[in-house]
């Protein structure tokens, strides 16, 4: 995979910026990232870079849309829950003129089985659920952290419905910045919740220019595949190998499996013999996954020394001790040269007798524009 390096994550949205700029035929940008790399900081370097004044022109979806609701328990008398609304977020600009509870409604009927109401004039949400039993509904509930996200999501999907028809409320919007659209999805919402995103911008007539990042390799695949007809940019986003800066690497367009990405930068932080000791967690996290694939009870038995067999003990018991360390992408602690000759020993080895598509492992790549 191509890769290209920066020094912040300014500098980055300032490079997926200038790309949208320079080729405004190119709709869609896809990032994958680990958790804990960056992706909710770079979706604010993004927006803010927007910024003139009181003027914006990125509408965005992240962990901070969240914050824009918070729940009132009614501690007082633990009868009226409702969610609250931040009312001096442009974020909800159309909520009083829209009819929001008519356009969220049919939205959140594909995901959840609870109902609510919105107060305009109180800005909160209050929720209920039918009674199974058939007595009268089950009114101001509190729904559970993951139907508050599902809900805050088909909020945000009812906004960008109102964006793609150009309403005035939303015209000012250029760019659409979605991180993470559901913290944690089961394999069934991942596809479902990335059909219906894609398929929605997919219709538009002239949809904005639109940035999506996750941590989940099926929602980043299937996005990838729902949206091919508009050749998106795919990318791996990572911190830099010596723990500084980040690197963008262009995945072209074979699906991408965060194992094979992991192996990638292993293999390109041995060539470079900056080797830290967070690398054998995550080699022992790719012997773990290959094991698993094989139908093997332990990681050991894919560590398998091509020229000594004898090795095979010593290399597991290494590979075990250092990966139990605790430690930090944030404050690398660069291996002993002792460690680094086994650790490219091992990944050698492994490399030999589990071979995958050399493909992803060549430092060369093509231009996404290109391809």
């Amino acid at each position: 995979m191509s890769a290209t390096s920066f020094a912040d994550l300014s500098a980055l949205a300032s490079h997926l910026r200038q790309e949208f700029q320079n080729h405004q035929n190119k709709k869609f940008t896809l990032l994958y990232a680990y958790n804990s790399t960056g992706k909710t900081r770079l979706s604010t370097e993004f927006k803010n870079l927007g910024k003139n004044g009181d003027d914006r022109d990125t509408l965005y979806f992240n962990a901070y849309t969240e914050d824009l609701f918070s729940w009132d328990n009614d501690l007082k008398n633990d009868r009226k829950r409702v969610l609250r609304i931040n009312k001096h977020s442009r974020f909800f600009a159309g909520l009083e003129q829209f009819e929001m509870e008519t356009r969220i409604r049919p939205l959140l009927d594909r995901y959840a089985d609870f109902d609510f109401r919105i107060d305009t004039d109180e800005w909160e949400v209050s929720f209920s659920r039918e009674n199974k039993d058939g007595g009268p509904p089950h009114e101001d509930i509190k729904i559970s952290r993951g139907e508050e996200n599902i809900f805050i999501w088909c909020f945000f999907l009812a906004i960008v419905q109102l964006m793609l028809s150009r309403e005035e409320a939303y015209k000012w919007v250029k760019y659409i910045y979605i991180d993470d659209p559901i913290s944690s999805l089961d394999e069934h919402n991942a596809i479902t919740v990335a059909n219906h995103l894609a398929q929605m911008l997919l219709k538009a007539k002239d949809a904005p220019q639109t940035v999506i990042s996750s941590h989940h390799t099926l929602f980043f695949n299937v996005m990838g595949n729902e949206l091919k007809t508009k050749k998106p940019r795919r990318y791996f986003l990572s911190k830099g190998l010596d723990g500084e800066g980040f690197l963008l690497r262009n995945t072209g367009n074979t699906p991408f499996f965060q194992h094979v990405a992991n192996l990638a930068e292993l293999e390109q932080a041995q060539k470079s013999g900056k080797l830290y000791t967070h690398h054998f967690n995550m080699m022992r996290s790719i012997l773990e996954k290959t094991a698993s694939f094989h139908g093997y009870a332990n990681f050991s038995d894919c560590v398998r020394p091509t020229n000594d067999d004898g090795e095979k003990t010593l290399h597991t018991r290494v590979v075990n001790i250092m990966s139990h360390g605790n430690y930090s992408l944030y404050e690398p602690i660069e291996m002993l040269e002792e460690n680094k000759a086994l650790f490219r020993t091992i990944l050698e080895d492994f490399r030999k007798n589990f071979p995958f598509n050399p493909a992803p492992f060549n430092t060369g790549g093509q231009d996404p524009d290109n391809e």
